[in-house]
């Protein structure tokens, strides 16, 4: 079955929500234009109920079928990201400084379509919660959410999301039972010495050596201390010191991220982190503080549920299209709390050549909305079927 008929007729009205929106980004919690749009097009659609002001801005609407049953969650992130944006397209981001740089622009229209076509055709038992979350990139607002109680107010029983894939061939679906997606902690040492003269550096404690030393030492932790079949990723990504060529600094600071997909791996690399930190200062006379910050865990997806995930977007674009055990990757994504408390699945939907995600140029590819939001409603259909 390819993408519903009755989807394909209004794919140039989802186009259209798509671009508007595309054009008024908001950020982490504060989607409060965009959250209200929403609620407008759900109104519009003719959703049974509308919760609004989870996590802040989050957005929960109910659609009830024609007979009793479960209740199946489908989510969006709503967010956007703080890049100034550089595609010249006629609809590009009116918000200096922000932009759409993920395709949440294009989950919301996904979902959006799924909404008017489960209102409309309500072939299914049970009811669907349609989940419009804020602060997927900056804040965790999927935990927020979860922990505000979400599941059980609504009876969510099981939950299933998309997340648009640049440079993966059109219409593609990729998804994997296990992990996923990475989890992600960052990791921030303040490096304090005694700062002087460059040219006499007996009378100083070099901050900037110290964190020299510490930067090369991490890197060890994962070829040394990390099973070799257990992937992990440190990349110091920032280090900063120094404001003259012949000042020795009094202090700096450098920054990590660190990745992996398994609980006892992520309590090692902190472990490590902190024991080598700790060990360095007091080889180089310096005082240094660890700022740890424990951030979204693996996306880790149930294997019923993929399975059954993966069938759903066989019938939408046919098997070729399909992997079902493709590779995990090391980004991260706060879905990962829905899936600790609920059974569900995370798949990405290939959109096409492009650039990258989180790029200045890049554009949601419009083309993939109905193949998303048809594959949204079968999901449901399939999931909660009449009898």
């Amino acid at each position: 079955m390819p993408v519903l008929n009755r989807i394909a007729s209004y794919a140039e009205d989802m186009k259209g929500w798509r671009r508007h929106l595309h054009q008024y980004p908001e950020l982490a919690f504060d989607c409060h234009e965009t959250a209200a749009w929403i609620v407008e097009r759900l109104r519009e659609i003719g959703v049974d109920e509308i919760h609004e002001g989870i996590a802040k801005t989050g957005v929960v609407a109910l659609i009830k079928g024609q007979a009793d049953g479960p209740v199946i969650g489908l989510r969006a992130d709503m967010d956007a990201l703080p890049i100034e944006e550089l595609t010249g397209a006629p609809y590009a981001s009116k918000v200096p400084g922000k932009m759409h740089a993920c395709g949440h622009d294009g989950h919301v229209t996904m979902l959006l379509g799924a909404a008017k076509y489960l209102a409309e055709t309500r072939n299914f038992a049970g009811t669907v919660a349609l989940i419009f979350q804020p602060a997927e990139e900056d804040g965790g607002g999927g935990n927020v959410m979860v922990q505000e109680g979400m599941m059980d107010r609504f009876g969510i029983g099981q939950v299933y999301g998309i997340h648009n894939a640049p440079n993966v061939p059109f219409g593609q679906f990729l998804t994997t039972p296990g992990p996923l997606m990475a989890s992600v902690d960052t990791a921030l040492v303040r490096v304090t010495g005694k700062g002087g003269h460059g040219a006499t550096p007996h009378d100083c404690v070099d901050p900037v050596v110290a964190i020299v030393g510490m930067v090369q030492a991490v890197q060890t932790i994962i070829p040394r201390n990390v099973y070799a079949l257990d992937e992990a990723v440190i990349s110091v990504t920032m280090i900063h010191t120094g404001t003259a060529s012949n000042i020795i600094p009094e202090d700096g600071t450098f920054t990590a991220t660190i990745r992996c997909f398994k609980p006892d791996v992520r309590a090692l690399l902190k472990r490590r982190f902190h024991e080598i930190v700790e060990g360095h200062a007091t080889a180089y006379g310096v005082k240094a503080v660890v700022e740890y910050d424990w951030g979204y865990p693996a996306t880790i997806n149930h294997e019923d549920e993929t399975d059954f995930a993966a069938d759903v977007a066989r019938e939408v674009v046919g098997t070729d299209l399909v992997d079902a055990r493709s590779n995990r990757e090391m980004g991260s994504e706060d879905f990962s709390y829905m899936l600790e408390v609920r059974p569900g699945a995370y798949l990405f939907l290939g959109t096409g050549p492009g650039a990258g995600l989180h790029h200045a140029a890049f554009d949601f590819n419009d083309e993939a909305a109905p193949i998303g939001a048809s594959f949204f409603a079968r999901l449901v259909e399939k999931a909660q079927p009449l009898a």
